[in-house]
């Protein structure tokens, strides 16, 4: 049992953290911050409302010691000292209530004053919590969405994953086609493939056409040496080209049968 609980709770703890998010979290607290803030102010409105009652009351009590106290003068001006002596009396019992009432006007507003105080610094605790939480949201989100290109990148997204497979999928196929495609073409070089297109020649082909191309090159440099002799010497060079490309032909064609056809242009 205490096995289970363990795993219950280290899965329940890996599932709540996967499904938190600080974002909300910080505007969850913020927004608890603002409501025990605004119980605050309410209840500094609650001790201001109640010191202005008594404030009202002591006002009330003051103009009627006031009263008593006139009436106990008028009293002895009449001669009626007994109306005197209960007037008084009833400003000293009416003066008691003022004296209590204004010891607890003194304390509410002493409260009041406290209330106040705790008001403002809360209220500038909540602000710098707030500019604080905006930042920490900000960083977290550009920290997000930076590990997500990231991810992207590296292919270790989930997200991304298909597309990086797909990827590489691409590229091993390319590769695997361009070497493909180079092995094909040293076949075709080699011979091993007929290329029935007739475009591709065979190596004894390509090398028969580089002699005849060699031997076109020299005749054609003879005769510009001989064009630049003064032309006297012009046949005999053309002529002894043509002998020395006769003999290649000669000895090529002992090796080779039948010889190349080989078309000397002017």
């Amino acid at each position: 049992m205490k096995r289970m609980g363990l795993i219950f709770r280290s899965k329940a703890n890996k599932a709540l953290d996967r499904a938190e998010d600080p974002r909300e979290t910080l505007d969850y607290s913020y927004q608890k911050q603002l409501e025990l803030l605004q119980k605050v102010r309410r209840g500094v409105a609650d001790v201001a409302t109640s010191r202005k009652r008594l404030e009202l009351q002591l006002t009330q009590l003051q103009q009627q010691s006031a009263k008593y106290e006139d009436q106990g003068r008028k009293a002895l001006s009449l001669g009626r000292e007994d109306l005197a002596r209960e007037a008084l009396t009833r400003k000293s019992a009416m003066q008691t209530q003022i004296n209590d009432l204004q010891v607890q006007y003194q304390q509410l507003q002493a409260e009041e004053e406290k209330l106040t105080l705790a008001s403002q610094r809360l209220q500038a605790k909540v602000d710098a919590f707030r500019t604080k939480k905006e930042t920490i949201k900000a960083t977290y989100t550009a920290a997000q969405a930076q590990t997500r290109i990231a991810e992207s990148f590296s292919g270790i997204s989930e997200e991304m994953g298909d597309v990086g497979l797909a990827i590489q999928r691409a590229e091993d196929k390319t590769a695997q086609m361009q070497a493909r495609a180079g092995a094909i073409d040293e076949l075709l070089a080699s011979g091993a493939l007929d290329d029935p297109s007739g475009m591709r020649k065979d190596d004894i082909e390509a090398e028969l056409e580089r002699v005849a191309g060699g031997s076109d090159v020299e005749l054609e440099l003879a005769r510009m040496k001989a064009e630049l002799s003064g032309g006297s010497a012009g046949p005999a060079a053309i002529e002894q080209g043509n002998g020395g490309g006769a003999a290649q032909q000669g000895g090529q064609a002992q090796q080779d049968t039948p010889p190349p056809t080989i078309n000397y242009h002017k």
